[in-house]
């Protein structure tokens, strides 16, 4: 395991050493969790802070941690460049002809160029080929474009989702926030600037939004338009609805939103995968995703639309989330600016406020990088525990930084000179990492990313992307239509299938036929109770199916039967005016008791509760948790266990290195009392070897092996034993400190390495369990006819269903 690999470190770079102006070998390793308490990226246009947020992505995908990440300027598609065999032919298709070309090659000599120089570039920063393969294997990466469907198209406007019910009484301030930031994208969107307490336009959709929202309604855009005109309620305050806001007034801002809605190219925000965030973070499978939201394309109205309803569903989604210590998540923000400024309230504004202060409860870590410092709310930033400052432009921008360091110190020790002084030092790549977790600020210089920087991707590279294993999400197969004959065997009136058996109906919806007709199936619904206490299930499930009436020789199919996703009490007493019947076969009643016993046998073999379990962290999934939900929450759990695991260690490692270190010390001093000629060598070497066991325990900054280190450190001892020979006891005593080091060194890898095969959920092997109702826990509540809906086309006979089953 290469030392970068610890477990829950993200390896960022090399610390780099501002007096000798050098770059170390010394690794700077940001543990994951620190990130709860989330982190801002700032630099200057060149500064490098991309590349960083890059490496940092990457190293979250290594961890096992998904990412949602907002890209307004369209370089984050370059994580989907990752090409192990670093070959030629990957790099030809995204090298820039123009810089071939001002380079006197041929695309694919400039192809091979690159291809060579990442090569280099990743060898000298210690990464090989087999790290990005894991690095590709480790996450799905999928490029998002809202509005277009150039990359994975994705749905913002099939409706605004309504919050869960707990949330509007639990946290109502919070709720409040979501309904003014839904209604403020929505009027910006149409670019109507709009406040909260004096707008009428943005006081109505509130009104609108929090009544549906607290029926548990979500809102389409055509359903927003139709409650625009007629709203659900006649008084806003106590003023009459037409008073407040005229009917005259109210059709004309619908008008602006049908206008919207029917405006060429506007259907790319209704077409593609919904905005879920659960499904945006982890797969069908459970893997983690890196989901890159590419807003670069969409105009400013746009953009903020967007990410108003993203934020929404994230905080929607972690309000959802049990609490953790460990990082579950990682919002990633490419560029801040005018998202959270100082003064104005975007809409944006109050969503991340909310974020920086409540998401680290949750686990959902945020990054934000800008490169304008002084469009910042430094207020909201307070929250933020980790600073990555790259190289400023200008002095204001360095003044403005400055406070908002100050501000984030929070009362704690602030050496502002110094931190004048490393500022004024910071170049290209080279970033200082100020992290409340840690004693000591660190400068250091980002490793070269695995992912090949091409710049932001146009519209037509992005085509040419291939989803990196890009969440599944298919559509239901739309049922077949059904053929039948234009009138043979239709009758007007319900056909008779056994003598007191009962029958309902199915709803139909409104449809292009010209008759509804309707077609007799077996309808059977039940109800069953799982108990099963060693695995904490007490479980109800309710179930209603169709089936063809015509009984094989073993009787009825049930293995063909369809369940309908509807409760009995969904369903309609009689058919609709006007409808007609197709025939039906007849069922007597010991037909019929059969039947209802062969149903509550299938039932109780092929629908029993079935679970996923991990012998390896000792979990059961929940009743109706799928296994790639089942894995992402291990991987959670996992992760926790792991930290918990890894502060251990630290803590005992640690504890056992300063014992060590003191005692390291003490035999410096006997070298300087015996020798008389001890020099400040003596004391950097003893450091030396002290410095690299500790950084190897806590894990954060570590030389490229603690063993080499120490070594070195020895060496530097042969040079005292020449400066002064009689000071061969306090030596020995040095040379038995160095092994004890060493094998303390050793054993720490060890204990790590067993950590990292124990803690990889994505690797781990489940085991299916089942748990069976018993025959006495299901109530067979119907056995009957049901009429399924079809529309027929007089014309042709064809009927198509009428009747969509729930998804």
């Amino acid at each position: 395991m290469e030392d970068f690999e610890k477990l829950g470190a993200f390896y960022l770079g090399k610390r780099y050493d501002l007096q000798a102006n050098k770059t170390t070998d010394d690794l700077v390793l940001y543990d994951s969790k620190d990130l709860n308490t989330h982190a801002v990226i700032i630099g200057m246009t060149g500064s490098g802070k991309t590349g960083l947020g890059i490496g940092l992505i990457e190293e979250a995908a290594i961890d096992h941690v998904p990412v949602i990440a907002i890209d307004p300027k369209g370089d984050l598609g370059n994580l989907m460049l990752t090409f192990p065999e670093l070959a030629a032919a990957d790099f030809e298709p995204w090298v820039d002809p123009r810089e071939a070309t001002r380079k006197g090659l041929d695309r694919g000599a400039y192809a091979q160029e690159q291809a060579k120089l990442w090569e280099k570039g990743l060898s000298d920063w210690g990464q090989s080929k087999a790290r990005i393969a894991k690095l590709k294997a480790a996450a799905e990466v999928t490029l998002y474009t809202p509005g277009s469907s150039a990359g994975v198209p994705v749905s913002a406007l099939q409706a605004f989702r309504a919050p869960d019910a707990d949330l509007i009484d639990s946290d109502p301030d919070l709720y409040r926030d979501s309904v003014q930031a839904t209604a403020t994208g929505i009027l910006a969107l149409l670019g109507v600037e709009s406040d909260p307490l004096t707008s009428r336009e943005h006081i109505l959709l509130s009104r609108v939004l929090d009544h549906e929202w607290r029926e548990s309604r979500d809102l389409d855009l055509a359903g927003l338009i139709a409650r625009i005109q007629s709203p659900p309620f006649d008084r806003i305050g106590v003023m009459d609805l037409d008073g407040f806001y005229p009917q005259k007034a109210r059709f004309e801002l619908a008008m602006r939103l049908n206008n919207l809605l029917a405006a060429p190219g506007f259907e790319a925000w209704l077409k593609g995968e919904p905005l879920n965030a659960a499904k945006l973070l982890h797969g069908s499978d459970g893997q983690p995703r890196i989901s890159i939201m590419s807003i670069a394309h969409l105009a400013e109205s746009e953009r903020m639309f967007f990410v108003t309803l993203l934020l929404n569903e994230i905080i929607r989604w972690m309000r959802t989330q049990p609490g953790t210590g460990s990082l579950r998540a990682i919002l990633y923000m490419d560029e801040l600016f005018g998202y959270m400024p100082p003064v104005a309230n975007p809409p944006t504004k109050t969503l991340f406020l909310t974020l920086l202060k409540q998401a680290r409860a949750y686990g959902l870590g945020l990054v934000l990088s800008t490169q304008n410092p002084v469009d910042l709310d430094y207020k909201g930033l307070s929250n933020t525990g980790t600073w990555f400052i790259g190289r400023l432009q200008t002095e204001r921008d360095k003044a403005r930084v400055m406070e908002g360091l100050e501000g984030a110190a929070a009362g704690g020790e602030f050496d502002r000179g110094r931190m004048e002084e490393i500022l004024a030092g910071l170049g290209k790549r080279r970033f200082l990492l100020h992290n409340v977790h840690e004693t000591d600020d660190v400068v250091f210089n980002t490793r070269w990313v695995m992912s090949y920087l091409a710049g932001p991707l146009t519209r037509d590279q992005i085509k040419r992307l291939e989803p990196s294993g890009a969440a599944s999400v298919t559509a239901p197969p739309a049922p077949a239509a059904v053929a039948t004959p234009a009138t043979k065997g239709l009758s007007t009136t319900p056909p008779v299938v056994g003598p007191g058996l009962a029958s309902l109906y199915l709803p139909a919806n409104t449809g292009d036929g010209d008759h509804l007709v309707y077609q007799p199936r077996l309808l059977a619904a039940a109800t069953a109770s799982f108990h099963q206490a060693r695995l904490n299930i007490d479980e109800e499930r309710e179930w209603t199916f169709t089936a063809e009436l015509e009984a094989g020789p073993s009787g009825i199919d049930f293995d063909a039967a369809e369940d309908i996703g509807l409760a009995l009490d969904d369903l309609e007493s009689d058919a609709e005016t006007d409808s007609q019947f197709l025939p039906a076969g007849s069922m007597s009643n010991a037909e019929l008791t059969k039947t209802k016993t062969r149903f509550k046998r299938w039932l109780r073999t092929e629908h029993p509760i079935r679970l996923w379990k991990s012998t390896t962290l000792k979990a059961v999934s929940q009743p109706g948790e799928t296994e790639g939900e089942f894995r992402a929450r291990l991987q959670q759990l996992g992760n926790e266990r792991r930290d918990k695991a890894v502060e251990k260690l630290r803590a005992k490692y640690a504890g056992k290195t300063r014992t060590l270190e003191d005692r390291l010390m003490r035999a410096r001093q006997a070298v300087e009392r015996e020798g008389q000629q001890a020099s400040k060598r003596k004391l950097d070497t003893a450091i030396s070897v002290g410095s690299a066991i500790l950084g190897a325990v806590l894990g954060r900054r570590i030389s490229r092996t603690s063993a080499s280190k120490i070594g070195t450190a020895a060496k530097g001892y042969g040079g005292i034993r020449k400066e002064a020979g009689d000071v061969a006891r306090a030596e020995e005593r040095v040379a038995a400190l160095e092994a004890e080091l060493a094998a303390l060194s050793e054993d720490f890898e060890a204990q790590v390495n067993e950590l990292d095969a124990a803690y990889d959920a994505q690797a781990d092997e489940l085991k299916e369990q089942t748990v069976r109702a018993k025959s006495t826990d299901i109530d067979v509540r119907f056995i009957g006819v049901g009429f399924v809906p079809y529309w027929r086309d007089s014309a042709t006979g064809i009927l198509t269903p009428a009747f969509e089953t729930p998804s």
